[in-house]
């Protein structure tokens, strides 16, 4: 898909940005935002000259979450077929946000001001999060009567721990940028966007400097870890080694220290 509707994609090296670019909205997500979502994310894991994506919103917030309003089915109807659509829509929009998280390459959030319910979703799905200290969070859904669906109750606890967590999920009160990087949500909190997008570029081309090899298997083996635990991890990770090892990567690194220069690394 070339042309996006709800973002923007900007590419500068091998970094590339994910604009939410719906800021009349408050950069709210509708049917369109999961479809294009999905479609980025799989063109962005296929593409060799993408090694990190960052997401970040336009306008004044980040992401208000769920735009209600245009989720056909949600609040109309109780029917059974109404019931049904909207299982496979979520369904539809978990596998966007569930493609974040698969993407060979590193994710970078880099989040201002509000980011409610479904912003939650994405960001969880990230790798790193970073915010500007004006930034509210809110696991909104109890709130609005409802259980979120999208990735936040699967994927947090593992990012801030269980206590944590079940005090945010259940009151579905509001979290600022302090708190969020006192509970290990965020890693860094920046002055204003200027500082919060530099930032995130900053460290988007330092790991795009490193092998794509070695950083795609590295983020492959944290997630298997966590799905699998340390017995097989360990197994996981020798096997992948072992091919990593022979790549044209590792003869670049070992060349390059020797030159004392930096490695111009391909990949393979």
């Amino acid at each position: 898909m070339e042309d996006y509707t709800r973002f923007k994609i900007e590419k500068e090296g091998f970094t590339t940005r994910l604009i939410l670019n719906r800021p009349e909205k408050h950069n709210a997500m509708d049917l369109p935002f999961f479809t294009e979502l999905l479609a980025a994310f799989v063109s962005f894991d296929e593409d060799p000259d993408v090694r990190v994506i960052i997401i970040q919103g336009e306008g004044k917030n980040f992401s208000s979450g769920l735009d209600l309003g245009t989720l056909p089915g949600l609040v109309q109807s109780t029917a059974a077929d109404a019931r049904e659509g909207l299982r496979r829509m979520i369904l539809k929009a978990q596998e966007s946000m569930t493609a974040i998280e698969n993407c060979r390459k590193p994710v970078i959030a880099a989040a201002h001001g509000v980011c409610i319910g479904g912003a939650v979703d994405l960001l969880s799905a990230c790798d790193i999060r970073f915010a500007s200290g004006d930034a509210v969070f809110s696991i909104r859904e109890t709130k609005m009567a409802m259980v979120a669906d999208l990735g936040t109750l699967q994927r947090m606890p593992h990012i801030i721990g269980e206590s944590w967590f079940r005090e945010l999920a259940l009151s579905g009160r509001n979290f600022t940028a302090e708190e969020a990087l006192r509970i290990n949500f965020i890693s860094r909190i920046c002055e204003d966007t200027s500082s919060l997008y530099r930032e995130a570029r900053d460290l988007a081309e330092e790991i795009a400097g490193c092998s794509p090899l070695a950083v795609q298997g590295v983020k492959d083996v944290m997630r298997f870890n966590r799905e699998h635990g340390v017995r097989a991890g360990l197994e996981y990770v020798a096997q992948k080694n072992a091919a990593i090892l022979m790549s044209e990567d590792l003869l670049e690194a070992a060349q390059a220290f020797a030159e004392k220069r930096p490695p111009r690394f391909k990949g393979r």
